[in-house]
């Protein structure tokens, strides 16, 4: 008996969906396939690390980077020791506590550290000695009368630390910044951005690479009259700076050693640069 005429030709639903599901699996199998090196630390740098993976990727296809939420720069290096992660992104050197438990750090940028406030601030630069009178709280508005709110970060982070070495008399100024109730702390790079960006007559700090590769909404002041930038920092007429530092260990994956090898190329170097970032050579 013949099959009815209007069942010719037709494939059966089983059929269907196993064809569907060849072509699904095809599609997926090379994105299954990737290794993913994950990468975490300091978040100033997370946006210049996302360009340089995109630009790894192109080339190698089997490999996914994977860039990690700021986890700052000890607690990347605490990942990275721990195996957690493959590479750490870390605003400062190695301490010998974490060189001693295996990590190697290779310093392969250094991007403008600057003063940052809202947008819509008229300011558009501060002295060391007005950011003194700042941070001690002697001066509370800026001068066209707008209140200065201060964003600050916690004592041990990276940048607390930056601002409290450029001289002895900052660092008192932090000091009593801190001990201020009902100031302002940011836990991370991106939490300080946002905040300046939505306090009017903010003051924060942040790094000129977060800035560009973020597209942040917010504004540079130039530091006792010089504005920061990538020649700046080179010629030494701006020198407050942040380093970017690459931590691995012996326990490192291949991959994740493939891509700390990609930073250090002429290709990266240049992703870098443009990217408000000093690659060296560094005094």
């Amino acid at each position: 008996m013949s099959r009815p005429a209007h069942s010719r030709g037709r494939r059966s639903y089983p059929t269907v969906l196993a064809a569907i599901f060849f072509w699904v699996m095809l599609s997926v199998a090379p994105v299954l396939a990737k290794e993913s090196v994950q990468i975490g630390g300091t978040g100033n740098a997370l946006g210049v690390m996302k360009l340089l993976g995109a630009a790894y990727e192109k080339n190698h296809p089997t490999v996914h980077i994977e860039v990690l939420p700021s986890m700052g720069t000890t607690g990347g290096i605490k990942a990275v020791l721990d195996g957690a992660i493959d590479l750490a992104i870390a605003g400062r050197s190695l301490n010998d506590e974490e060189g001693k438990a295996g990590g190697v750090g290779v310093e392969i940028a250094r991007t403008p550290f600057v003063f940052v406030t809202n947008a819509t601030n008229p300011q558009n630069g501060v002295t060391a000695a007005e950011l003194v009178n700042i941070y001690s709280l002697k001066t509370l508005s800026w001068p066209g009368g707008e209140p200065i709110r201060l964003v600050l970060r916690p004592a041990r982070e990276t940048s607390s630390t930056i601002l409290k070495a450029i001289s002895p008399d900052m660092e008192k100024a932090i000091a009593i910044a801190m001990a201020r109730e009902g100031m302002v702390f940011a836990a991370t790079d991106q939490d300080s951005a946002d905040a300046v960006a939505k306090m009017p007559g903010s003051l924060g700090a942040s790094t000129l690479t977060q800035i560009l590769t973020e597209k942040l909404p917010i504004k540079i002041l130039a530091l006792n009259g010089v504005t920061a930038s990538v020649k700046a920092l080179a010629n030494g007429s701006y020198q407050l700076y942040k380093p970017i530092v690459v931590v691995t260990t012996p326990r490192t994956s291949v991959a994740g050693r493939g891509f700390a090898a990609f930073i250090n190329s002429a290709e990266a170097r240049t992703i870098l640069e443009n990217s408000g970032n000093f690659t060296g050579p560094f005094k």
